[in-house]
């Protein structure tokens, strides 16, 4: 036995860290988190639970809603049974607790006392129930449906003349519930919008009287840039269009005294990459008045203080995330969160003196928090991943290095394998995000996910997650950085952070890995036709040629935005960026992940890379997981992911 452990510590591992090793089945069983809602008079927080279900034919997360006490003496579950309960919001007079549930098919809303009891179904629409508000005297709830097939349509989908015409959408229309049921019993609904727009955002006015809505063309993901604001009284009546620019406005909110409206907007210049700030107008009319610019320029209004002199934002903060206290007078924003961790859902009381949240960094798994916006005390609610804390963790910190050009400082966050040490040098797995101005945060790493970093680190890796010119959360000029020159400065900019932790004498250069989702994908497979220094890759719904991905991706716009210009103008540009033009150089083993039913990056992108390294002679594997759209949502999916990925990266190397 002593012999036994002798070696075990010269070999790097200690008895506790073998008794706890992270696996993805593990990692996958951590609860989600989200919707920390809390009560307008501060006394109690709502929140969802889901827990992932993978017996038999089950895979699939299911979600339920607790309820704590903000003095921390309750918390407790309050939905059971086998559909997922979510979307949980308090009534304003906090008599209420609604839902959506598709209990009976459909998603529908449903009521119960906060106080616990059995809920009713208070809906019983055709379609889904989407987004709702209630009314500030709670006596309503708006909500938002896409419209129906017709009779006609529906007629025709029984006989099978069911052919679909390319951009034709069903829009979603602002309804309304009236909680005063009528003589038969029944609560009434009312459709308060019609046309060819579709909204996505709804807000009411402090007297309840009426709803201000942001609106684009139709729901395709590519009219992002179309979105205007306008209102409608809630009793049904003509619909008034308040802002619209060339541009996007969206996120209106009443000022509780109900003098202002606030929104976001890009300010007429509308562009992927994105470069928003908060507005403000008198509800009557009058003068625009732009607020003071956020750090990263990508800010959502949560809601406006109760004296509406302020208005607290949300936005990425470098590898944080900010809560800001936005002044209405145009002067500077204020940090209320600290610059640790991620606090994500963040919700006011009426009185804006308690904000519930839910918590998390890079070794602290997710859970809801209340704080004090008096003293900046804080107290945790809930307790559903308490296991996870008892883990050995691979330690996570943040590095930074100089880009190759010398025009900026690029930040990473590096996850050291568990039971680290630092006279040894170990493989390393280069790991890069999506977006492009997506951002790797301070996010829980024994999460389950695509990418398990601490099951990557306990089987002896470094994962190094690295946040390149491009990103968001280090502000729009420096997400603006990669236009037109994707898989360059970018391309060296990562490998920069590669070259550092091998100068440093951590990683070994004879034993690294790349791999990314999406923009990440891409990334990889550039990277795979610049330099045969990687061992291994793995490639996850990846943009490998933009010639082919821009008409036929949902998005076509994304690139012409990205490129300034479309593929017919710039042809030879298109082709510059893309690694399907020099997949010849190609000598790195890759394995290709793809969503059969992806439409943000076709599978075609996948098996184009896929097939042109099997005819080089290249070991390649491609991988389709069914019913999968840009991202695997099931947790069997998940879970096989993170465990492929590293027996591809073990086959090629060298420990």
């Amino acid at each position: 036995m002593k012999t036994f452990k002798l070696l075990l510590l010269f070999l790097g591992i200690s008895l506790i860290g073998l008794s706890q090793s992270w696996t993805p089945g593990q990692m996958i069983r951590m609860k989600r988190i989200s919707s920390a809602v809390i009560s307008h008079d501060g006394s109690r927080v709502a929140y969802t639970v889901s827990s992932p279900l993978m017996e038999g034919e089950k895979s699939e997360f299911l979600t339920h809603i607790w309820i704590a006490s903000a003095n921390g003496t309750m918390n407790r579950q309050f939905t059971f049974g086998d559909k997922s309960c979510s979307n949980v919001r308090f009534s304003c007079d906090g008599k209420y607790l609604s839902f959506t549930s598709a209990r009976d098919g459909k998603t529908q809303l449903y009521l119960m006392f906060a106080d616990g009891g059995e809920a009713e179904k208070i809906t019983s629409q055709k379609n889904d129930v989407g987004a709702y508000a209630w009314s500030p005297d709670s006596r309503s709830i708006a909500f938002l449906m896409q419209d129906t097939l017709t009779t006609s349509e529906e007629l025709d989908n029984k006989e099978k003349r069911d052919m679909k015409v390319v951009d034709k959408y069903k829009n979603s229309h602002l309804y309304i519930l009236s909680l005063q049921k009528d003589t038969d019993d029944k609560y009434q609904v009312k459709r308060l919008t019609t046309g060819e727009f579709h909204i996505t955002d709804i807000n009411w006015s402090p007297d309840s009287r009426t709803i201000a809505f942001s609106h684009q063309q139709n729901p395709s993901a590519d009219n992002w840039s179309t979105s205007d604001i306008s209102s409608v009284p809630a009793s049904g009546g003509d619909i008034k269009l308040l802002f619209k620019n060339t541009g996007a406005d969206r996120n209106p909110k009443f000022s509780p005294d109900g003098q202002w409206l606030a929104f976001v907007s890009d300010g007429g210049t509308p562009t992927w990459a994105g470069r928003y700030d908060v507005y403000i107008s008198p509800v009557n009319g009058g003068s625009v008045k732009k607020l003071a610019i956020t750090s990263d320029q990508s800010p959502f209004i949560i809601d406006w203080n109760a004296d509406s002199k302020s208005l607290w934002v949300v936005e990425s903060y470098r590898t944080s995330s900010a809560i800001y206290s936005l002044p209405s007078d145009g002067k500077p924003p204020k940090m209320i969160s600290q610059n640790k961790g991620v606090y994500s859902g963040p919700s006011f009381n009426a009185a804006g003196d308690m904000m519930s949240y839910v918590y998390t960094d890079t070794e602290t798994p997710p859970e809801v928090m209340v704080m004090s916006l008096k003293d900046k005390q804080t107290r945790k609610l809930s307790s559903a991943n308490e296991s996870f804390t008892k883990m050995t963790h691979g330690k996570t910190e943040i590095i930074s290095w100089k880009s190759k050009d010398g025009k900026y400082t690029i930040e990473g966050l590096v996850t050291w394998p568990v039971n680290y040490h630092k006279n040894r040098k170990y493989p390393l797995i280069l790991n890069i995000h999506g977006g492009p101005a997506g951002v790797f945060n301070q996010g829980y790493t024994g999460a389950g996910g695509i990418y398990p970093i601490q099951y990557f680190a306990d089987q002896g890796y470094i994962v190094l997650r690295p946040n390149p010119r491009g990103s968001g959360g280090y502000g729009a000029d420096f997400r603006f950085a990669n236009k037109n020159d994707w898989g360059f400065g970018d391309y060296e900019d990562v490998m920069a952070g590669v070259d550092k932790l091998i100068a440093d004498g951590a990683a070994h250069p004879d034993s690294l890995c790349v791999t990314g989702w999406s923009y990440g994908g891409y990334m990889t497979s550039m990277i795979i036709t610049k330099t045969n220094r990687f061992k291994a890759a793995m490639i996850g719904a990846g943009v490998t040629n933009l010639v082919s991905m821009t008409h036929t991706s949902d998005i076509p716009g994304f690139l012409p935005d990205y490129f300034d210009g479309e593929l017919w103008d710039k042809t030879d540009v298109y082709m510059k960026h893309s690694a399907m033009f020099s997949v010849k150089n190609a000598k790195t083993p890759t394995l290709v992940i793809h969503g059969e039913n992806d439409q943000r990056v076709p599978i075609s992108q996948g098996q184009e890379i896929y097939m042109a390294l099997k005819r080089l002679g290249v070991p390649a594997e491609m991988v389709v997981y069914p019913r999968t759209q840009h991202g695997p949502g099931e947790p069997k999916f998940i879970q096989d992911i993170g465990e492929r990925v590293i027996k591809w990266f073990d086959q090629y190397l060298k420990r």
